[in-house]
C-alpha cells in the first residue's frame, strides 16, 4: 500500500477541519500579556525565619502577599480552581519564599512520597531568572508531601532536574489548604554584582485533582518559550555575591562475587575493592564556579538497558553520571538535531579500546572501564551575558592482565593515557534575542605501539548562533564545526574505512582509501528557519550535512558522515480545551537526504498526531511512508543498497497519569514492498501506587523484525566481492521493573530490574546481484541446496558447482540474554550528604544453539541455570559547605 503526496495532505486537512469543528470556542490571536512586578523587602537585621511550613514569624509581616494567579493549563487565562499567594523576603545570604494554597477540601490534597525531583501530587514552584537574560533560570519545586525539585533552565524552557542545590523547604497542612515555607541560600544562585538586582520571577501551582497549572505571571496559551515570559522581580539591594565553596569526600567499599572458573586465576569467585575520592563545587566569582573530581566512582548509577544492533552502528546510551550530567547544557553542541554532538562525555571512562587477548592467551583479566583520574569543570555565565564552560578531565592507563598457555603472566597496555579537554562560549546580545558561540574539544593520547589503532591527537571546534524576533516568535539558528584527527597509517586507514565513513565503497567515485594518510579533517553544519511561538502554528526547515572526513568520536558522536539532510515540519496545536480534548496538536514532517556524491538516497513523510483527552488520558497516532530507501552502508564497503518502500504506522494510548493505577499501550509497525522486511513493535506500561510511599511500574517491549535480506557478510573469490545476506527471523523481548519507597524525602529504597532476550535465526542465504534493482528478486540471487552446505559452524559455498568450496561464512545465528538489577537504599541524612548501599546483579548469555528456542527456554538455559555476577558497595559522602 502506498500513499501519494496529495492524499498525506488531504489527510492533514480532513483532521484539522474536523477538530476545528469540534472546538467549543475559536482560539483567538495571542496578545502580549503585561509583565507583573514584585517588589520585595530585606528582613530586619534582629529577626530570622525558622522554616517550619508555618508562615507565622514576625519578619514575613514586613513582605506584602501577591496573588491573583491565572490558570495556565487547562483553560489558559482564566482563574484557577483554587487560588495561590506568595510573598518573598531576603537578607544578606539567602532568599524566602512563602506560599499559601487554598483548597476548601484540605483532606483530598495529594501527598505521594518520591525521590527528589518527583513532582508527584500537589506542588507549587518557584523560578528566578537572576541573570536577568530571558534564557535561563533557578527553579525550586516543594510538593505538599515535602519532596524537593530543583532544575536548571536553559535555552527558554529546557529544564534539567540534575541539579540539586542546597536549600531548604517544610509544607504544613492546615484549614485553608496548604503553606510551604523556602530558604534558598544566594549561594546557589548566579547574580550579577551589581547594587540594585532586576531578576525575572515566575511562580507556578499545580492543583492535581484538576491536573491544572496556574501561574503568577500570565503565560499565553502559545507562548514562545518559559523564561522570556517572566514577571520581574524587583527590591534586592546591596547584597554581596557568594562565592560558594563546597568540599564532598566520599569512601566506598565494594564486594563483587561470580562463577568460579576452574584453573583461572583471574576469576577466583570473588573481588573486593575499597577507593576514595573527592568532588568539591568552588565559586571563583559570584557568576562562575569550578568543579572538580578525583578519583570519581559511580556505582549507584543504573546500569545501561539491554539493547542489540545488526546494522552495525555503536548504539547510543544516555550519560548518568552525576558530574558529567550536572550543566550538561552548557557544554551541549548537536549538529543537526539528533544524537550527533561534538561533545559525548560517555568517552571520558569508556571501556578500553585494546584487547589483551593473543593467540597464546590461556586467560585474560580486563577491565571493564577506564578510571578517571579526574576531572574539573569551569562554568557559569556572567552579568555582561557571556555564557562559558571549560572540562578538563585525565584517564590512565589501562593494562590487562595475561596469562599465556606457558603459564607466563604478562599486561599489555589497552587503554593509553589519555586527556580530554572542552571549551565552549556563548554571548547574548539584542535585549536577549540572540546569541553567537563557539566550542572547541580536544584529545591527547600518550600512545604505545600495542594501541596504535588510535588516533593520537583529536579536535573539533564550531560556531553558532541563534536570532529570535518578532517576540521570539521566530527564529533563525545554525551552526558550523571542523574536525582533525591525526595519527599513524594504520590508525587512519581505520577510520576511513569505519561504519561512520566507508571509503572502501566500491560506487563511491568522491572518496577512496588512502593507507598512507595520517590526518583527516572534515566539516559540517546545519541551518534551519522556524516560528516557535504566537498562534497555533508551529514550523520550521533548513538543512544539515556532515562531510566524508568529518570524526567526532574521540570525544563526540558521530553515528554516519558523508550526509546531506533537508527537514521541514509543520505543526498545528490546540492549546485551549475542546468539547472532547485538553490539548491537542497535528504534525507534517518531511526529510531527505543525499551523499556528498550527490546519490539521493531518502525521502520520509510523516504525518502524526496527539491528543490529551478530557478525563486526562492521551492518544498519539501516525502513519509515515518512505517510498525511497538507499542505504549506504549496508553492505559495509559494498554498494549503495535499496530497501523496498516502506509504509507505516503508530497508535499509542494511555490512561490517566494521576490515577493509583494507571498505564498505556501501544503499537508501531511497518511493512516494506514484495515483503522485503517489517517490523512491530508492542509496548505495554502499568503503574501502582498502592500507597503515597510505594510506586510500582513495569514496562514490556516485544519486537520482531523479520527481513528477507539482513547483511550477512562478504567473502573474497577470484572474479568479485560476493556481499551475502539472509532471511532472519529476529525477535526480542524487554521487561523492566522498578519499585521505589519513599520513607521519607530523605530516604528512599529504589528496585530497578531489567530481562533482555533477543534472538535472530537465519535461514534462505542470498548474495547480492543487483544492490540497487528496483525488485527485490533481481536484488539477490538465492543459493540452492546444492550450493551451500553447513560443517562444524560454517556455511561452506560451492558456487559454480565444482565440489570444492569457493567461500565460507560463519554461523550468524544468535540468541543473547541481558539481566541487569540494582536495589539502591539512598539515605540523604544531612542536605548534600549521602549514604548509598547497592547490590547489583548482572547475568549474559549468548548461544547460537538456542536461536531456533522460544524465550522461555531460553531464559531457562542462560538465565536460570546461571551464577549471576553481583556487586555489593557502601558509598558515603559528606558535603561541607565553607
Amino acid at each position: 500500500m502506498t500513499y501519494s503526496i496529495k492524499q498525506v495532505f488531504f489527510c492533514f486537512a480532513l483532521f484539522l477541519s474536523i477538530t476545528v469543528i469540534a472546538q467549543e470556542e475559536p482560539v483567538v490571536q495571542d496578545q502580549i500579556i503585561p509583565k507583573r512586578t514584585y517588589t520585595t523587602v530585606s528582613i530586619a537585621k534582629d529577626q530570622s525565619i525558622n522554616i517550619d511550613g508555618s508562615i507565622d514569624d514576625e519578619a514575613w509581616e514586613a513582605a506584602s502577599w501577591t496573588s491573583d494567579f491565572t490558570q495556565w493549563q487547562p483553560d489558559n487565562g482564566k482563574p484557577p480552581t483554587e487560588q495561590t499567594k506568595m510573598k518573598i523576603l531576603y537578607d544578606a545570604n539567602n532568599v524566602y519564599v512563602a506560599f499559601k494554597c487554598y483548597d476548601k477540601d484540605p483532606g483530598g490534597i495529594v501527598r505521594r512520597l518520591s525521590r527528589r525531583d518527583g513532582f508527584d501530587g500537589d506542588w507549587v514552584e518557584v523560578n528566578f531568572d537572576s541573570y536577568d537574560d530571558d534564557r535561563t533560570g533557578f527553579s525550586f519545586t516543594i510538593t505538599a508531601a515535602g519532596v524537593k525539585g530543583d532544575e536548571f533552565i536553559s535555552n527558554n524552557g529546557n529544564f534539567d532536574e540534575s541539579w540539586n542545590p542546597i536549600w531548604y523547604t517544610k509544607t504544613k497542612i492546615d484549614a485553608d489548604g496548604w503553606t510551604a515555607e523556602m530558604r534558598i541560600p544566594l549561594s546557589q544562585l548566579r547574580f550579577s554584582a551589581e547594587n540594585t538586582q532586576t531578576w525575572g520571577l515566575q511562580a507556578t501551582r499545580r492543583y492535581f485533582r484538576n491536573e491544572e497549572r496556574s501561574t503568577w505571571q500570565a503565560v499565553g496559551a502559545n507562548a514562545p518559550g518559559w523564561v522570556s515570559e517572566f514577571g520581574i522581580l524587583k527590591g534586592i539591594n546591596n547584597i554581596e555575591p557568594q562565592r560558594q565553596l563546597e568540599i564532598q569526600p566520599y569512601g566506598l567499599a565494594q564486594l563483587d562475587t561470580y562463577e568460579t572458573e576452574e584453573g583461572n586465576p583471574f576469576r577466583d569467585g570473588s573481588d573486593t575493592r575499597f577507593t576514595a575520592g573527592l568532588d568539591a563545587k568552588v565559586g571563583i566569582t559570584n557568576d562562575l564556579t569550578l568543579d572538580v573530581t578525583i578519583n570519581p566512582d559511580f556505582g549507584q548509577v543504573d546500569a545501561d538497558p539491554g539493547a542489540i544492533a545488526l546494522d552495525g552502528f555503536e548504539i547510543f546510551f544516555q550519560e548518568r553520571r552525576p558530574f558529567f550530567i550536572e550543566n550538561k547544557n552548557i557544554f551541549d553542541y548537536n549538529i543537526s538535531g539528533d544524537s550527533d554532538n561534538l561533545f559525548f562525555s560517555r568517552r571520558i571512562g569508556r571501556s578500553p579500546q585494546g584487547s589483551g587477548f593473543g593467540p597464546a592467551t590461556a586467560y585474560l583479566d580486563q577491565p571493564n572501564n577506564t578510571t578517571i583520574l579526574g576531572a574539573a569543570k569551569f562554568s557559569g555565565k556572567t552579568k555582561d551575558g557571556w555564557s562559558v564552560g571549560v572540562l578538563e578531565s585525565v584517564t590512565s592507563e589501562e593494562f590487562a592482565d595475561v596469562i599465556d598457555e606457558n603459564g607466563e603472566e604478562n599486561e599489555v597496555l589497552v587503554e593509553p593515557l589519555t586527556n580530554y579537554v572542552v571549551g565552549r562560549v556563548q554571548k547574548d546580545f539584542n535585549n536577549n534575542n540572540s546569541y553567537v558561540g563557539g566550542i572547541f574539544t580536544g584529545v591527547h593520547r600518550n600512545m604505545d605501539k600495542n594501541i596504535s589503532f588510535l588516533h593520537t591527537q583529536a579536535f573539533s571546534g564550531g560556531l553558532d548562533f541563534r536570532h529570535n524576533w518578532k517576540n521570539r516568535n521566530y527564529y533563525l539558528d545554525g551552526n558550523i564545526v571542523t574536525s582533525t584527527v591525526r595519527g599513524n597509517p594504520e590508525a587512519i586507514a581505520a577510520t576511513q574505512q569505519s561504519i561512520v565513513h566507508l571509503f572502501q565503497r566500491e560506487d563511491a567515485d568522491h572518496v577512496e582509501v588512502d593507507p598512507t594518510r595520517t590526518s583527516l579533517t572534515g566539516t559540517g553544519g546545519k541551518l534551519a528557519f522556524g516560528k516557535s511561538g504566537g498562534g497555533n502554528w508551529r514550523y520550521n526547515g533548513g538543512v544539515s550535512f556532515r562531510s566524508p572526513e568529518l570524526e567526532l568520536n574521540d570525544i563526540g558522536f558521530l553515528r554516519q558522515a558523508d550526509i546531506i539532510r533537508q527537514f521541514a515540519n509543520v505543526t498545528y496545536r490546540w492549546n485551549l480545551p475542546g468539547s472532547w480534548y485538553r490539548r491537542a496538536n497535528m504534525r507534517l514532517e518531511e526529510f531527505t537526504t543525499y551523499d556528498f556524491q550527490g546519490n539521493y538516497n531518502r525521502i520520509q513523510y510523516d504525518l502524526g498526531g496527539n491528543v490529551q483527552l478530557k478525563n486526562n488520558g492521551f492518544v498519539d497516532a501516525g502513519v509515515f511512508h518512505k517510498p525511497r530507501i538507499f542505504i549506504t552502508t549496508f553492505l559495509r564497503g559494498g554498494p549503495r543498497w535499496r530497501y523496498s518502500q516502506e509504509n507505516g504506522g503508530y497508535l499509542y494510548a494511555g490512561t490517566d497519569e494521576r490515577k493509583k493505577f494507571r498505564g498505556f499501550a501501544g503499537v508501531f509497525g511497518s511493512q516494506a514492498g514484495q515483503d522485503n522486511f517489517s517490523f512491530l513493535q508492542a509496548e505495554i506500561g502499568l503503574d501502582y501506587q498502592p500507597t503515597n510511599a510505594i510506586n510500582i511500574s513495569l514496562r514490556t517491549d516485544y519486537t520482531t523484525n523479520p527481513n528477507k535480506t539482513q547483511y550477512v557478510a562478504q567473502a573474497e573469490t577470484p572474479e568479485t566481492t560476493r556481499y551475502i545476506t539472509g532471511e532472519i527471523d529476529q525477535k526480542t523481548l524487554s521487561a523492566t521493573l522498578r519499585v521505589n519507597y519513599t520513607i521519607n524525602p530523605n530516604l528512599t529504597v529504589q528496585y530497578y530490574g531489567q530481562p533482555f532476550i533477543a534472538k535472530g535465526k537465519y535461514s534462505n542465504f542470498n548474495y547480492v546481484t543487483d544492490a540497487d534493482a528496483l525488485d527485490l528478486n533481481e536484488r539477490v540471487q538465492l543459493y540452492n541446496d546444492n550450493q551451500i552446505t553447513f560443517e562444524d559452524g560454517a556455511y561452506l559455498v560451492d558456487e559454480n558447482g565444482d565440489n570444492t568450496t569457493d567461500y565460507a561464512f560463519g554461523d550468524p545465528d544468535f540468541a543473547v540474554l541481558q539481566y541487569r538489577s540494582n536495589l539502591v537504599i539512598r539515605w540523604e541524612y544531612i542536605p548534600g550528604s549521602e549514604l548509598f548501599a547497592v547490590w547489583s546483579q548482572g547475568v549474559n548469555g549468548f548461544s547460537q544453539r538456542d536461536a531456533s528456542e522460544g524465550f522461555n527456554t531460553i531464559a531457562d538455559n542462560q538465565l536460570f541455570t546461571a551464577k549471576p555476577e553481583n556487586t555489593f558497595l557502601v558509598k558515603w559522602t559528606y558535603r561541607f559547605v565553607l
